[in-house]
């Protein structure tokens, strides 16, 4: 059976890199009819977040990605969380030290230190010496003994070559000499990642091992790791980074990387999935928007990148726009409701009114506000182009007329409001493109927007009054 796995650490918010990862994972489980798991990877004490793991789970819920097993749904092979896994990891330490396939390590941070500080000079990544590699077991017996602190290193092989087969990149080989003797536990009993990731990935019955791209110079530890204790190897596939718009990887510095970020700028999940499952995979034909039923049709890991993809939010906001107007008016609102500003006494139908009418213009829900305010503000501000219209030889003329002609209305709606134009036309002989954008200026102060006719039945005669008086006082 297919099984893959999402892993994240509960280091902080999960970022959007993590959420492809764990999209990608979901789609190529559930096309196979597998099983997709969520574990989390606390095993860096001193990283972990408060509040992260609930967070990394309320960011996945969102998502609409649900996990077939995990902490909150318990499956066959938890725990899931590896702080409570500690007694399996040891285990399988023990078993690599009995067959001479890993070793203690007494080195002390300060000869760690030195030890780097003299590789930098030449510019060289730090690797370990392999100083406490060839101790006699009874100098270990020893310094056990007396209490030295240690870590238990890898031993890798100093000859030779390792082999990957990776869905995404194909065949990747790795010179031994290159690899270094890596910490599987650390002296306080917990293990690191290269370890822990093994252990459960086979303990868990993980088919594919599906993850970023930074993790490809690992895998070959992870290998031998599978070779040392005499498992079958999961398939992997290393997904290509996400990168900013100069192409440097994507970080915060340089716009949001949070998915809950995205939630509280009123993204929506389906639209960030849908933007998240372009970056790294083409479907081979123009096909753009993909519902979740779609995605898991037409996913393919033999379609994903190698190269790394730019996150444009610009695209982003292109996918949002495009499901906001894919909403009908009841539903858009049920998800919308919370950005609507505060303390404005307005009803829930006229808050749909509203929203039926800027939900052209929306790009975000929290755009809401900025949009609402072309009916709720009090005062408007108007742009040169604006300016240029109020102040044409015609804007004075349309507008008195405008409010003269409103003025004598006992009230104003969208079917009324055309006659209303026609009578302005008729008494000041401008007419066409020029008119309705007079009018749109002086209600609106813009010089694009929606229906001009449902805006003034939104506003009402009285604040259409102020609005053209104000327009005049510009003029």
């Amino acid at each position: 059976m297919v099984r893959t796995r999402f892993a994240p650490s509960p280091t902080g918010y999960l970022h959007v890199g993590g959420l492809r990862t764990a999209l990608y994972n979901y789609l190529f489980a559930k096309q196979n009819n597998g099983k997709f798991v969520l574990r989390i990877e606390d095993t860096d004490q001193k990283r972990k977040v408060d509040g992260a793991v609930e967070n990394l789970i309320e960011s996945l819920n969102w998502s609409g990605i649900e996990a077939d097993e995990g902490p909150v749904k318990q499956g066959d092979f938890g725990p899931y969380i590896q702080s409570e896994r500690l007694e399996l990891y040891k285990k399988h330490v023990d078993i690599l030290l009995e067959k001479e396939h890993a070793y203690p390590c007494f080195c002390t941070r300060e000869r760690l230190k030195k030890l780097k500080e003299s590789q930098s000079d030449d510019s060289t990544q730090f690797g370990y010496d392999n100083h406490c590699r060839n101790l006699s077991r009874a100098e270990v017996m020893s310094k056990i003994k007396n209490g030295e602190s240690y870590v238990v290193r890898l031993k890798t092989p100093l000859e030779g070559e390792v082999v990957i087969y990776d869905i995404v990149r194909g065949k990747v080989t790795f010179p031994n000499e290159l690899l270094d003797d890596q910490v599987i536990l650390k002296s306080d009993g917990f293990p690191t990642y290269h370890l822990a990731n093994v252990v459960d990935d086979h303990l868990m019955e993980i088919s594919h091992v599906i993850r970023g791209e930074e993790w490809l110079s690992s895998t070959p530890k992870h290998k031998l790791l599978y070779d040392y204790f005499g498992w079958k190897t999961p398939k992997f596939a290393h997904l290509p980074l996400l990168l900013n718009q100069d192409k440097s990887k994507l970080s915060k510095r340089q716009g949001d990387v949070a998915v809950e970020d995205y939630m509280e700028k009123g993204y929506l999940p389906e639209a960030i999935m849908n933007f998240l499952l372009l970056l790294g995979w083409n479907p081979g034909n123009n096909k753009e928007i993909f519902s979740l039923k779609e995605m898991v049709k037409s996913f393919s890991l033999k379609k994903v990148n190698k190269s790394g993809s730019i996150f444009n939010i610009e695209k982003l906001n292109w996918f949002n726009g495009q499901y906001i107007r894919s909403y009908d008016l009841d539903g858009l609102y049920k998800i919308s409701a919370a950005y609507f500003p505060k303390n404005t006494n307005l009803s829930e139908n006229e808050e749909k009114k509203i929203l039926s009418l800027i939900q052209e213009r929306l790009s975000t829900l929290q755009q809401i506000p900025k949009q609402a305010a072309l009916i709720l503000s009090d005062s408007i501000e108007y742009n040169k182009d604006a300016l240029d219209y109020i102040r044409s030889e015609s804007g004075m003329l349309v507008l008195k007329s405008l409010a003269k002609i409103i003025s004598c209305e006992d009230e104003l709606h969208s079917s009324n409001f055309f006659q209303i134009i026609k009578k302005v036309q008729a008494e000041t002989l401008v007419k066409g493109k020029q008119l309705w954008m007079i009018v749109r200026v002086g209600l609106t102060g813009e010089i694009h927007g929606p229906e001009i006719n449902k805006i003034a039945e939104l506003l009402g005669k009285e604040k259409c009054l102020a609005r053209i008086n104000q327009a005049i006082k510009n003029g």
